[in-house]
């Protein structure tokens, strides 16, 4: 009989941890397969972690690692994954907007051959803003990134030990773990769902964490922004050289100088502020370059609590 473990990472879930546990139970119990879940405190400051106790208390299958502090979602899954035992290893949310029930489905693409079974967001519940700026992410995302990404595929997947096992031999800080699924290659399917809406509480995605995250994605797996450097310093110079043009002709053929100071203040704090900009740029992969060289543990684990191999 196959092993599946499923990752949920936490974060100040105690509203939505007892019809969570229950919708999984309904699912797993007809699954047929042996399944461990793995629950990630992400240095909850709510009653979570006594709730995952709880669980883990009364069902063997239960399993919980719980951080020193919040590491972030991206490293909580990461955790996940590393401690993850299964011959299939899903990766799912724990507000409920990734619905349980279409687990089966996983596995029965899973079963047929593929190694990456990911679910794409046919229909999003939320408030127009927020579909809105995943919409345009995505699309850009795949337009600028190295490689191919799926549109409007989070990370709620299903991926085979031989991936598991390829994510495991990559150890960068910064992790967009959507984007890593897709380097790594593999025969990978996409399954259409509807996302629901959160089921209680409030979103631990604040708009600074999802930007956070949308940055990951792009410079994690584009150089769009260091060639838009280029561009733009192509740009400005043939301006520059248009300019210097128009004077000549004023000055030589019309005769006279043209007044030149508000023109060329103007000048001087654009491209200054263009120069900002892509020094800005240029820090961003400098800083995750600097995040790199200093090997410091991904995260940190103040205790598990469970039977890990």
């Amino acid at each position: 009989m196959n092993k599946l473990s499923l990752i949920l990472p936490i974060y100040n879930e105690e509203e939505v941890l007892p019809t969570l546990y229950a919708r999984l139970c309904e699912v797993i119990d007809h699954l047929d397969a042996q399944v461990e879940v793995i629950f990630v405190n992400d240095g909850s400051r709510d009653r979570s972690l006594d709730l995952l106790r709880r669980f883990q208390a009364t069902d063997c299958r239960v399993k919980v690692i719980d951080f020193s502090r919040n590491f972030g979602h991206q490293i909580a899954v990461t955790a996940g994954i590393d401690f993850a035992t299964g011959d299939a290893v899903v990766l799912m949310d724990a507000d409920l907007q990734d619905p349980p029930e279409i687990l089966p489905q996983f596995l029965s693409q899973w079963n047929a051959g593929y190694q990456v079974v990911y679910a794409v967001r046919k229909k999003r519940k939320e408030h127009l803003f927020k579909r809105l700026a995943y919409f345009l992410f995505y699309r850009l995302l795949q337009q600028i990134s190295n490689i191919r990404i799926p549109l409007d595929a989070g990370d709620f997947c299903l991926m085979d030990r031989v991936v598991v096992d390829a994510l495991k031999s990559m150890h960068e800080r910064n992790r967009f773990v959507r984007g890593l699924r897709s380097w790594v290659g593999f025969r990978q399917i996409g399954l259409e769902y509807e996302r629901d809406q959160r089921y209680s509480g409030e979103t631990k995605y604040t708009l600074p964490k999802l930007l956070k995250l949308a940055l990951d994605g792009i410079f994690s797996f584009s150089y769009f922004p260091l060639k838009l450097a280029s561009y733009t310093g192509f740009l400005v110079s043939a301006c520059s050289f248009l300019g210097i043009a128009v004077y000549l002709y004023k000055k030589l053929i019309i005769g006279g100088e043209p007044p030149g100071f508000p023109t060329l203040a103007i000048l001087i704090l654009f491209i200054g502020g263009i120069q900002l900009l892509f020094l800005g740029v240029i820090g961003e992969y400098l800083g995750r370059i600097y995040d790199e060289v200093k090997r410091r543990p991904t995260y940190i684990i103040r205790q598990t609590y469970g039977d890990f191999d």
